[in-house]
C-alpha cells in the first residue's frame, strides 16, 4: 500500500471537498475495495475450516448459524481457512468470560455483514483486513479486537500482555455496530483503521490503533493498546464512539477525529476510570472536527489529550470536558486554533497547551489571532522557549478564568521569555493573568488591563490580578532571589538540593531586610536542602511577603546557646505562608543539652509567626528546648486549616516541654490539628515554681484555640500527659479535642481555664463525624472523614 495522500493543513482554511471524499483519500481505500468480494458479500457465507489448535470447544452450525462451545471461561485459539459472515447469519461464541482468539489463514479478508456475538472475549485476526458492514453487527460480553496484526498463542493462552505485529497493509473498517458491554473494543491495524459505524464500551476503553508493533495490556483505570513501533498509518473516526475512555494512536502516522454535526466522540468514565480521550499522532498530524466530550462518572468535567507534531481545527472543533491538554513542537494561534480554543473555553473547558522543541522546531508559542471567551475556564500557554502576544491579538476574559503565559516550560534556563505586543484584557474577569520567565529571558508587559474590583481567591495567596514571575530553575537561581528581596518568584521545576551538605543554603532575607516579594512554588519541591545556623531557607518574611504552594525538605542545626527563631521555611514570619509543606529536622540541641541552656524558638514550618500561615502542613522532626511546636515554634498570628505530624522532643537545660503544634500561643489557631509525639526528656528546669510539661496541641495559650484537635502520644515521664494545652489563660472553645487512647492523656489543661473532660473522645469516637460539634463534613466543607480514618482530615488534603 503506498502512503495516503494527506489532506492539506487547516490553519488556513483550505479547499473543502465533501468530508467523505476527503476522508477515502486520507487512507488510500474506497468502498469497492479488496474486503468486498462478492463472495463475501453473499447471503450464505460462515466462517470455514476451523480448528482448535490451542485450548479445547466444539465447533457447530445448522443452517445460518454457527456456534462455538467453549468450557468454563477457558481461553482457546481456532485457526480458520476464512472468516466471514453473511448478511442474514449468525455467529455465536459461548465462552463464558473466557477469550477465544481466532486466526483466519487464509487468502480472503474478513466481511462481517450479519451478526457476530459472544458471552466473553473475541480476538479476530486477519492478515487480509477485517471489515464490519452496514448491516454488521458485533455484540460480546468481554472484548473484541479486531487485527491485521498477529500474536503468538503462548501469550493469549497464558492471558499475558499481547505483542501484535505484521507487515500487513490490510485495513480494519467499520461500518456497523461494534459494542462490548463488560469490557474493550480495540481496532488495530499497520497500515489504516477506520470507523464510519458506531463502537460503545460504556464499561471499558474503544482504541483505534495504526502502527507495525502493538502493545495490548490490560489496566483496569487507563488505555491499554501502546503503538510501539510506526508504520505511518492512518486512524480515521467518522462515525460514533461511546465508552468510558478513548484513544486515537497512529504515532508516526495522522489521526484524523472527523466528526461531523453533534458528539461524535464521547467518553463518560465509570467508578474506576476517568473519562478520557487520547488522540496521539507523536511525529505525525493530528486533525480535529466537531466535538469530542469528556465526562467523568459522578458527570464532572474528564480529560482530553492531544498530542501530535501537527495539529489542525476544522470549523466545528471543540471539546466539551474538564481540561483539554494540547501538546506539540510548536504552536501558533491562528484564526482556526483560536476557534476551536474559544468553543471548548466557553465550554467551560480549561485549555493547557505545551510545546516540546522537538523535531527542531522552535518551540515558541505564538498568539497570532484574537482569542476572547466567557465563563470560569483556564487557559494555560507552556512554551518550551517562548511566549508572544502578536501586535493585533487581543486575549479576554469575561468571567473567571485565569491565564498563564509560561516560557522555558521544562525549566532548563533557555533563556525562555514573554513578550506581549498585543493586548491582554482582564478589566471583565474576576480571575487572574500570570506570565512566567527566566531569570535570564525577556519580559514585556505591553498593554495589559485589570478590573480595579479583582479580589483574590480564597486561600490562593495571589497579592495582584496581573503578576509576573521570574523562574527559579535551579539552585543558583534559588541563592539568586536574596538579590531582589521585592521580587516575585517561581519555581519552574523541583530543585535537588542535596550539593547544599557540602556549603549550607544562605537565608533569604532577615531582620533588616526581610522578604516582602512573592514566592510561588507551584506545587513543585526543594529537596535535601541543608540551611545555614541562621534560621531557614528565608531568615525572615517581611509583612507583604508570600511565600505559597512549595513542598520543603531539609535540615536546619544551631549550636546549642542560638538565640533566635528557627525553622525549615523561616525563621520568622510577619508575611503570608500559604500551602507550604516541610519535612525533615530542625535541631537546636545536641548530646550536651542536658548541661547547656538552649534560647531558641523552634517550629517544624517557622519559628516565630506574626503573619498568618493557611492550609500548610510540617512533618518534621522538631528537637529542641526552649520554645518549640511541631508547626510553629511561637505564634502570635494566624493559623488556619493547617497540621503537624511530626515528633517533638523538648530537650536541654531550660527546657520546659513541647506542643504538638505550636508551643506558645498568643495568637489564632483555627481548624488545625497535630498528630505527632511530643516527648519531654528529664527534668524541667524552669525556674522555681514554673509550670511544667508540653501538651498534644500548644504548651501555653494565651490567644484564641477552635475547631482544632491532638492525637499525638504525649510522654513526660515525671509529668502528667496533657492533651490540649498544659497552661491556658486564653480562650479554647468547646470545639477542641483530644484522643484519650493516643495522647495517653485524662485532662485537656492542666494550668489555667479548663476544657471540658467530655472533650477527651475515643479513639473510636475521634473516627466518628458526628462527634465534633460544629464541624462541616459536607462536600464545601472544610473537615472530611475518609473511610477507615481515625480522625478527621482538611478536605484540602484530599486534593493533594
Amino acid at each position: 500500500m503506498s502512503r495516503p495522500n494527506l489532506p492539506r493543513p487547516m490553519r488556513r482554511a483550505p479547499h473543502r471537498w465533501p468530508l467523505s471524499r476527503r476522508i477515502w483519500l486520507a487512507v488510500g481505500i474506497t468502498l469497492t475495495g479488496p474486503p468486498f468480494t462478492h463472495a463475501a458479500l453473499a447471503a450464505g457465507v460462515l466462517p470455514q475450516g476451523g480448528q482448535y489448535v490451542a485450548g479445547a470447544g466444539a465447533i457447530s452450525s445448522q443452517g445460518n448459524a454457527l456456534l462455538v462451545t467453549q468450557p468454563g471461561s477457558t481461553r482457546g485459539v481456532i485457526d480458520w481457512g476464512s472468516f466471514s459472515v453473511g448478511a442474514q447469519n449468525r455467529v455465536s461464541f459461548d465462552n463464558g468470560s473466557g477469550a477465544t482468539l481466532n486466526r483466519v489463514t487464509g487468502g480472503s479478508p474478513s466481511t462481517i455483514l450479519g451478526r457476530l456475538s459472544a458471552t466473553g472475549s473475541v480476538y479476530l485476526v486477519n492478515p487480509q483486513g477485517i471489515v464490519v458492514g452496514p448491516s454488521g453487527v458485533v455484540t460480546t460480553g468481554g472484548r473484541f479486537v479486531a487485527s491485521t496484526l498477529d500474536v503468538c498463542n503462548c501469550a493469549f493462552m497464558k492471558g499475558d500482555p499481547l505483542t501484535l505485529s505484521g507487515d500487513s497493509n490490510a485495513r480494519v473498517i467499520n461500518l456497523g455496530k461494534i459494542s462490548s458491554s463488560g469490557a474493550d473494543v480495540f481496532l488495530i491495524a499497520r497500515g489504516a483503521v477506520v470507523n464510519m459505524g458506531t463502537l460503545k464500551a460504556p464499561n471499558g476503553t474503544v482504541e483505534l490503533a495504526a502502527g507495525e508493533q502493538v502493545l495490548l495490556q490490560d489496566s483496569t483505570s487507563s488505555k491499554q493498546v501502546f503503538v510501539q513501533t510506526g508504520s505511518q498509518g492512518t486512524v480515521v473516526n467518522r462515525g460514533r464512539v461511546v465508552a468510558a475512555q478513548i484513544s486515537l494512536q497512529a504515532a508516526d502516522g495522522n489521526v484524523y477525529a472527523l466528526a461531523g454535526a453533534g458528539t461524535r466522540i464521547r467518553a463518560t468514565g465509570t467508578a474506576n476510570r476517568d473519562g478520557h480521550v487520547w488522540l496521539v499522532a507523536d511525529s505525525g498530524r493530528v486533525e480535529q472536527s466537531g466535538v469530542i466530550a469528556a465526562t467523568n462518572a459522578d458527570a464532572s468535567g474528564g480529560t482530553v489529550d492531544t498530542d501530535a507534531a501537527q495539529l489542525a481545527f476544522g470549523a466545528r472543533a471543540s471539546v466539551h470536558a474538564g481540561e483539554w491538554n494540547l501538546s506539540t513542537p510548536a504552536f501558533t494561534i491562528d484564526k482556526s486554533a483560536a476557534r476551536a480554543l474559544r468553543r471548548s473555553l466557553n465550554a467551560g473547558t480549561s485549555v493547557g497547551v505545551t510545546t516540546t522543541g522537538a523535531m527542531n522546531a522552535t518551540g515558541d508559542i505564538d498568539i497570532a489571532s484574537n482569542l476572547n471567551w466567557r465563563g470560569p475556564a483556564s487557559l494555560t500557554l507552556d512554551a518550551y522557549r517562548n511566549v508572544s502576544v502578536g501586535s493585533n491579538a487581543t486575549i479576554a476574559n469575561n468571567g473567571a478564568g485565569n491565564l498563564s503565559l509560561r516560557a522555558d516550560a521544562t525549566g532548563i534556563n533557555n533563556g525562555g521569555g514573554v513578550v506581549n505586543n498585543g493586548t491582554l484584557d482582564w478589566s471583565k474577569s474576576t480571575g487572574a493573568l500570570s506570565a512566567f520567565y527566566d531569570m535570564n529571558g525577556t519580559y514585556v508587559a505591553g498593554t495589559q488591563q485589570s478590573n480595579p474590583a479583582w479580589t483574590p481567591v480564597a486561600f490562593s495567596g495571589l497579592v495582584t490580578q496581573l503578576t509576573a514571575y521570574r523562574l527559579v530553575n535551579s539552585l543558583t537561581d534559588l541563592a539568586n532571589v536574596a538579590n531582589d528581596l521585592t521580587g516575585n518568584y517561581a519555581l519552574g521545576r523541583n530543585i535537588d538540593a542535596s550539593a547544599t551538605s557540602n556549603s549550607p543554603f544562605f537565608p533569604i532575607g532577615n531582620a533588616n531586610t526581610p522578604f516582602t516579594g512573592q514566592f510561588d512554588g507551584q506545587g513543585d519541591s526543594i529537596s535535601s536542602l541543608t540551611l545555614a545556623p541562621l534560621g531557614g531557607m528565608f531568615g525572615e518574611i517581611g509583612a507583604q511577603g508570600v511565600v505559597r504552594n512549595v513542598n520543603i525538605s531539609g535540615t536546619e542545626s544551631v549550636a546549642i546557646g542560638f538565640v533566635g527563631p528557627i525553622g525549615i521555611l523561616a525563621g520568622m514570619n510577619n508575611g503570608s505562608v500559604v500551602g507550604v509543606n516541610t519535612s525533615g529536622t530542625v535541631i537546636s540541641s545536641g548530646p550536651e543539652a542536658a548541661s547547656s541552656p538552649d534560647y531558641s524558638t523552634a517550629g517544624g514550618l517557622v519559628g516565630i509567626n506574626t503573619g498568618s500561615i493557611l492550609r500548610s502542613s510540617s512533618s518534621a522532626a522538631v528537637t529542641a528546648g526552649n520554645v518549640l511546636g511541631g508547626l510553629v515554634g511561637a505564634n502570635t498570628g494566624l493559623i488556619n486549616q493547617s497540621f503537624a505530624t511530626g515528633p517533638i522532643v523538648s530537650l536541654s537545660y531550660i527546657n520546659q516541654g513541647g506542643g504538638g503544634l505550636v508551643g506558645d500561643n498568643s495568637g489564632t489557631i483555627n481548624q488545625s490539628y497535630a498528630t505527632g509525639s511530643t516527648t519531654l526528656q528529664g527534668y524541667c528546669r524552669g525556674a522555681s515554681g514554673t509550670p511544667c510539661g508540653g501538651a498534644g496541641l500548644v504548651v501555653t495559650n494565651e490567644g484564641t484555640i477552635t475547631q482544632s484537635f491532638a492525637t499525638g502520644l504525649v510522654t513526660q515521664p515525671l509529668y502528667e500527659p496533657i492533651g490540649i494545652a498544659r497552661t491556658n489563660t486564653g480562650t479554647i472553645s468547646n470545639d477542641v479535642y483530644w484522643d484519650v487512647d493516643t495522647t495517653a492523656a485524662t485532662i485537656g489543661v492542666k494550668y489555667g481555664e479548663q476544657i471540658p473532660a467530655a472533650n477527651g473522645l475515643t479513639t473510636a469516637q475521634m473516627s466518628t463525624a458526628a462527634s465534633f460539634v460544629g464541624y462541616d463534613f459536607s462536600a464545601p466543607g472544610v473537615w472530611a472523614m475518609p473511610a477507615g480514618a481515625t480522625h478527621p482530615v482538611l478536605r484540602w488534603q484530599l486534593a493533594q
